[in-house]
């Protein structure tokens, strides 16, 4: 079974950056797609940015010009990097894997098979 762990997360100033890692333990990046959902209180979980089994990358709209992520086949790591932070960043930041997907999916939340813990984001004025 793939198992995600996430870290990177805390608490920024508006304005501000962070880069959040998601570590797996088996090689996933050939035969899954990888995505960055978050979930912020009294809200569902929506996805941000994906990637996909054939490298192409997707990202919400919102997220646009501010969110890049990236993944080390090496190291078996997906990455979220986040720029110019806001308040409304503010959630838990999960990582999560779907072994089988259509591309039309990728932002979906229920596409995922896997997920990890989440790591926290924190967005101040």
């Amino acid at each position: 079974q793939v198992q995600l762990v996430e870290s990177g997360g805390g608490s920024v100033q508006a304005g501000g950056s962070l880069r959040l890692s998601c570590a797996a333990s088996t090689y996933t990046y050939v035969n899954s797609f990888m995505a960055w959902l978050p979930h912020a209180p009294a809200t569902e979980p929506e996805g941000v940015a994906a990637i996909l089994s054939d490298g192409t990358i997707l990202y919400a709209e919102s997220v646009k010009g501010g969110f890049t992520i990236s993944q080390d086949n090496a190291k078996n790591t997906l990455y979220l990097q986040m720029n110019s932070l806001k308040p409304e960043d503010t959630a838990m930041y999960y990582c999560a894997a779907a072994t089988h997907a259509a591309r039309w999916f990728a932002l979906t939340p229920s596409t995922y098979d896997y997920w990890g813990q989440g790591t926290q984001v924190t967005v101040s004025s």
